[in-house]
């Protein structure tokens, strides 16, 4: 099919056009591309024989990432997202959903190597729906290595419910370690740019995640899946301005404060204060004629925009055409003729312009918060009843910048601009936003998202256990609120498929001291997992025992990560060079990555090595949740080295 498509001429009616037609042939080309070692189909559905309003009764259908037909058009593979694909993820014993049997089909590489048939029908038993597949368990519990795999073969009835749901719901996912809540959101993409995808490509969609590196880790799911034109991004990239680079980085009392939802008073409050009373009356000449408009009427005009609420830039705009209106009225009066040129040649007069510019300055949004963070005075009037003295003094700057191009701008800042941006023209809203991540996401940086999906519809993923920011919510409803999406429900996922039961319940230990209010996962997992906890006795016998246990986990199939705290990486990163063990950044292709702790987030390896989690404790004001995250990261393996004594909250946890 794709060689077909590359056959195909650009045959435009003009150069633009065949340019055009060039590119879409050259994306769909791309979207056919096939990936080496992945099947085209991983299961088969057998309909009844009862006749149906949907034709589909007493045909046979395989079940792949992608539709493949033949020559002559024949479908050989359906897609996974088509409606008819359905009862491969949703038909059980008690709801056949139509279906006489499913079948899946078990591969290593490319290459079959099993199959599992479910029969359906008025005889079917109940062990059907009771009995997991094993061709499933072998597939979840399958080694793997380098970025995350899509998982359409093994998508469960709970997840299939959220990657389908319709594209303008927005969807709140409270998901445990290994729940697959990540994965939901990417197939739930996948699965709107198929039923809706006029739609969704023509306003845009984007996945935002923590961090760059949880990007590379994502970042080959959605082309397996043919879908290549999905723009995955951070929120700090998102609120990019140009020419203003982030140099710089708050402290904790700063970020806090930056990130607080009250800062968008504070905007508002500034930014409108730069409204100006009407000085003198305006006067238009017009021929012979001069036509004035009185302050008083000039203070009403504005009075009446600030009434409807209209953004600043907008209501400036709207400012001129008021004031051209009332001197056209005054011409009408006066018997002169008046029509929508004379209109546009009153409101781009001099003297209307001047007196728009003197009421109403144009404000930049950089300049309007560089004069917020470099006055105290001016963040004072601002902040007058919204922030205490204290917040203030939080995040103003001790030596301010010459200019706004000089600072020194953090991510927060920048987030700040973006708000500011908004306040003078309304942001373009997006088809839909798919966040992970979420809880960890600051009050500021959740409005930022919800500008982009006014007017469309946004998945929220997180785990409220794993926030490790000073500023992350404690509840969805508040995250939802600030998204401009409340009162959306909170769908639950709690069945672990990645991460085995053993060590699950390890690191449930800490759920009672950082988010008693959850249940702890079940996990899927035949397989308990390996879970070894050695002590060293001085902390040179520790490093020696992270090589040695790096080397010989590379003796295993799968990945590995050592995590550590980040100051102790450059260290462990001495330690691994000398004794000759290699390893990469996360996010690549390499077998083992040594990872910072606060950027362990999202990924997930076969085999993780937690180095010294007193450290890692100890190194923030959240550090049980950062640790909670590091123990979940293992989908196989989990071995804690440490020499200082483990954390109370783990040890006593496990009691």
């Amino acid at each position: 099919m794709r060689e077909d498509v590359l056959g195909l001429r650009a045959m435009g009616g003009d150069p633009v056009s065949e340019e055009y037609l060039k590119a879409s042939l050259y994306h769909r080309a791309e979207s056919l591309k096939d990936i080496p070692d992945t099947p085209l189909f991983f299961g088969r559905l057998n309909y009844g024989g009862e006749v149906d309003s949907d034709g589909v009764a007493g045909h046979n259908f395989h079940i792949g990432r992608r539709h493949v037909h033949s020559p002559d058009g024949t479908p050989a593979v359906i897609d996974w997202r088509a409606p008819v694909s359905v009862p491969f993820y949703r038909a059980s014993a008690t709801e056949s959903l139509g279906l006489e049997l499913r079948r899946r089909f078990g591969f290593s590489g490319g290459e079959l190597t099993a199959y599992e048939d479910e029969l359906f029908g008025a005889s079917t038993s109940d062990s059907y729906e009771k009995k997991t597949s094993q061709i499933l368990i072998d597939e979840i519990e399958r080694p793997r290595s380098g970025p995350m795999r899509d998982i359409v073969a093994t998508i469960q009835p709970d997840q299939d419910d959220i990657v389908r749901a319709g594209a303008g719901e927005t969807v709140c996912v409270q998901g445990a370690p290994g729940t697959g809540k990540t994965a939901v959101g990417l197939h739930r993409v996948a699965y709107l740019l198929y039923a809706y995808r006029d739609q969704v490509l023509r306003r845009g969609v984007i996945v935002v995640g923590p961090n760059r590196a949880f990007l590379s880790y994502i970042r080959n799911v959605l082309p397996a899946l043919g879908e290549v034109d999905v723009k995955q991004t951070t929120v700090g990239d998102l609120v990019a301005a140009p020419g203003l680079p982030v140099r710089g980085a708050d402290s904790e009392a700063a970020a806090i404060v930056k990130g607080d939802a009250r800062m968008a008073q504070v905007l508002r409050n500034a930014l409108w204060a730069s409204l100006r009373p009407p000085a003198e009356p305006v006067m238009v000449p017009r021929g012979a004629r001069r036509f004035r408009v009185s302050r008083l009427e000039l203070d009403e005009l504005v009075m009446e925009l600030r009434a409807r609420g209209v953004r600043y830039g907008s209501g400036r705009d709207m400012l001129e055409h008021r004031i051209a209106h009332v001197v056209l009225s005054r011409m009408e009066e006066a018997g002169e003729a008046c029509d929508d040129r004379t209109h546009e040649s009153v409101r781009r007069s001099r003297p209307v312009r001047a007196t728009a510019d003197a009421i109403w300055p144009k404000v930049d949004a950089a300049k309007l918060v560089f004069g917020l963070l470099a006055d105290r005075d001016a963040l004072a009037a601002g902040a007058a009843g919204v922030l205490t003295q204290a917040e203030q003094e939080a995040i103003v700057w001790a030596r301010p910048p010459r200019s706004a191009g000089t600072a020194k701008w953090t991510t927060a800042d920048l987030v700040l601009i973006d708000e500011a941006r908004d306040l003078l023209e309304r942001t373009p809203s997006l088809a839909h936003v798919v966040v992970d991540e979420a809880q960890d996401l600051s009050p500021m940086e959740v409005r930022a998202l919800g500008r982009r999906c006014t007017t469309g519809a946004a998945t929220v993923l997180g785990d409220l256990a794993q926030g490790t920011t000073a500023w992350a919510t404690t509840t969805w409803t508040a995250l939802l609120e600030h998204l401009g999406k409340p009162g959306v429900p909170v769908r639950e996922l709690s069945v672990g498929y990645r991460v085995p039961r053993q060590i699950l319940d390890y690191a449930a230990g800490l759920l009672r001291f950082i988010a008693p209010e959850l249940s702890p996962a079940s996990s899927l997992r035949t397989d308990p997992g390996s879970l070894e906890i050695v002590r060293a006795g001085d902390t040179g016998e520790l490093a020696v025992l992270v090589a040695t246990a790096a080397a010989a986990a590379l003796l295993d199939q799968g990945s590995v990560a050592v995590i550590a705290a980040d100051v102790a990486v450059t260290e462990i990163a001495a330690v691994l060079t000398e004794q000759g063990v290699e390893f990469g950044e996360p996010g690549t292709d390499s077998r083992l990555s040594l990872v910072p702790v606060t950027l362990v987030k999202g990924l997930e390896f076969d085999h993780v090595i937690v180095v010294e989690p007193a450290r890692i404790v100890a190194a923030e004001a959240r550090g049980l949740q950062r640790l909670y995250v590091a123990l979940t990261r293992a989908v196989s393996r989990l071995t804690v080295l440490h020499c200082d004594p483990l954390p109370d909250a783990l040890t006593s946890g496990q009691n």
